[in-house]
């Protein structure tokens, strides 16, 4: 098979009923543009029969490539894990319920070419259910603001990239993975194109509100310190104003004497004084554990099995 112009990484997960319709709209889509392109398919350990469909893709058309992992994972190891095995000389990522389309691709490759490599698809009208529309755009708000990156929460994963971005990308070997922060982060020149956003085909997400808040946690304190700068400059603020009431308490009781103390006051001092010192020691605490799951060197994923018509792996 011919080296790919066009490599499409889809990260899947309960999506055994979505692959074939997902697999007939890339190839149509795709092929308007060239008939050289990869499909790979990373299946991350999910409850349903999706490597069952993908290893069936892939034995009638060489192009789909499959891997799988041992365990799930998550969203951002499978996309890594298929960055790290495609071939193209442009890569889309994208999710595997449709809510990405896949005849949006030759329109990003086209404003790819003006010289861009990386061309986001900012979505219009999301069709996602009102809460996770809000959570997300307060996450991409606070994001923005705690890692000094201006990033555009109008987009997902959903883009397109140049083999330039995407071998720099595979050098970025850190535990806590964010595909578009990565991407962000290394600067080059991007632009983006409206897309339509579709309602999921089949099913409902697999990103509960306990993950989605893992997530952005987890996410922020990987690409900041500012949570750490913010606590110690809260710190030596309740200092200076204890100092300065302090000093007014002294100057009081040398010139009119000394009252008698409030335990009511003396009480919530102590419990707020206490809460603020531990919720600081538990901020540093979760930079020291993220700092000691980096000094494992642990492999980012484990790749259980793989279609026969799948390259060489590092991971």
């Amino acid at each position: 098979m011919s080296k790919p112009l066009i490599s499409v990484v889809i990260p899947v997960y309960r999506a055994e009923k979505m692959l074939d319709e997902l697999y007939r709209r890339l190839k149509v889509a795709i092929e308007t543009v060239t008939p050289h392109f990869e499909i790979v398919l990373v299946e991350d350990c999910g409850p349903d029969r999706s490597w069952d469909v993908i290893e069936r893709l892939a034995a009638a058309d060489p192009r789909v490539v499959g891997l799988q992992f041992s365990r799930n994972f998550g969203q951002h190891y499978g996309i890594t894990a298929g960055l790290d095995i495609c071939q193209g000389d442009w890569v889309v990522v994208m999710d595997c319920d449709l809510q990405d389309a896949p005849e949006e691709i030759p329109r990003l490759y086209a404003k790819a070419q003006e010289g861009y490599d990386v061309v986001l698809a900012l979505r219009g009208e999301r069709r996602d259910p009102l809460l996770k529309r809000f959570t997300s755009w307060l996450f991409y708000r606070l994001f923005s603001y705690l890692a000094d990156i201006d990033f555009d929460g109008d987009s997902g994963n959903f883009r397109i990239m140049s083999r330039k971005v995407v071998r720099n990308f595979t050098k970025m070997r850190e535990q806590l993975r964010f595909f578009g922060g990565h991407v962000q982060w290394m600067g080059f020149p991007t632009t983006g194109i409206r897309v339509q956003h579709a309602e999921r085909m089949e099913g409902t997400s697999s990103y509960t509100f306990a993950k989605l808040f893992k997530l952005a946690s987890d996410t922020i304190i990987a690409y900041s310190d500012k949570p750490l700068r913010m606590a110690a400059r809260l710190g030596l603020t309740m200092a200076g104003i204890s100092f300065l009431f302090g000093s007014f308490l002294l100057g009081r009781a040398l010139l009119q004497g000394s009252p008698v103390p409030g335990w009511s006051s003396l009480i919530v001092s102590l419990y707020f004084i206490g809460g603020l010192i531990i919720g600081i020691l538990g901020i540093i605490g979760v930079y020291l554990g993220k700092a000691f799951d980096e000094a494992k060197k642990r492999p980012l994923y484990i790749v259980r099995r793989m279609t026969p018509n799948a390259g060489e792996m590092d991971d």
